[in-house]
């Protein structure tokens, strides 16, 4: 090739490369201009198309002058977590439909989004509102991987194993959440304590339950009694579970009495047997049955 040739060359490609980021930074303000007007359909359309494009540009090799080329991969990378932030901050304002569909394109983009951690909450929401709860349990798991310590995940994952009396996995399911919110005692910068609250009581209790629930059902007695302690008093307003509590409890307490020779641990099954009978509910019969068997066991006791 002779130097004009060459030239030439050299010029077209520059050119190629010039072009090339003025679409990426034009393709940046549109986004940034449709993310300020919620249009969910032009934020979809164009976060995927300036993601792939700055993925390109980062791919390419980097400006000779090493400071530069930095520069430019920061620049990069910044517009490539902002086609994530796109997603997310219009999904989390949309109805559930649009959410649904623009937190699915986020997991595609990148699965291991940071947004997504704050994310799963509204859209596992979202996705129950639009009549997709089947598939909760699945995108859940899938996404734990990624998230091990988020409770939006545990939580459905923990319901959906006690719903199928898949006892161990309750377990390990609920155990987690109850020990993630352990080691979380207090609530994030930037959250209030009223919320953080409302979120932790709406997952704790729960995994409390349907965790000693679980070990009551494969006789594991001690766990049985310390987690249904601990729901009482968050299903106090829950009919059903608070019944269900009680009479596992009486139950826990009578077994353990029984291993231990110990008539106030007997009795003690009797009292929450008791409690749970004078609620009406369809445990109550066998409460008041199995209160009369405990007292009566308790009573040939020394």
């Amino acid at each position: 090739m002779n130097r004009c040739g060459l030239l030439l060359a050299v010029l077209l490609v520059a050119g190629a490369a010039v072009a090339a980021a003025q679409d990426l930074d034009t393709n940046y303000q549109s986004l940034q201009d449709a993310v300020a007007k919620k249009d969910a359909a032009t934020v979809k359309k164009l976060a995927a198309e300036t993601s792939a494009m700055a993925r390109e540009e980062i791919a390419k090799p980097g400006d000779t002058d090493p400071d530069a080329a930095k520069q430019r991969l920061e620049y990069l990378k910044g517009v490539d977590a902002y086609t994530e932030y796109a997603l997310y901050a219009t999904a989390v304002q949309a109805e559930a439909p649009v959410m649904v569909d623009l937190i699915a394109t986020l997991e595609k983009q990148n699965p291991k989004s940071k947004y997504l951690d704050s994310g799963y909450g509204p859209y596992l929401g979202a996705l129950a509102k639009t009549g997709a709860s089947a598939k909760i349990p699945e995108i859940a798991e899938k996404a734990l991987a990624n998230f091990p310590e988020n409770p939006y995940l545990l939580d459905p994952l923990a319901r959906s194993a006690a719903s199928r009396g898949q006892n161990d996995r309750t377990i390990a399911y609920s155990t987690r959440l109850i020990a993630l919110w352990g080691s979380h005692p207090k609530p994030p910068e930037g959250v209030s304590d009223a919320e953080w609250n409302r979120e932790r009581d709406a997952t704790l209790g729960p995994s409390y339950y349907m965790a000693g629930m679980a070990y009551a059902g494969t006789a594991h007695w001690v766990d049985a009694d310390r987690n249904l302690r601990a729901a009482l008093p968050y299903e106090k307003g829950n009919t059903v579970a608070y019944a269900n509590a009680l009479f596992q409890l009486g139950i826990s307490n009578y077994n353990l009495g029984k291993m231990t020779l110990n008539k106030a641990r007997i009795l003690e099954g009797a009292k929450f047997s008791e409690q749970a009978a004078g609620i009406q509910s369809s445990v109550a019969q066998q409460a008041w049955k199995n209160a009369q068997v405990m007292k009566a066991e308790a009573d040939r006791m020394r």
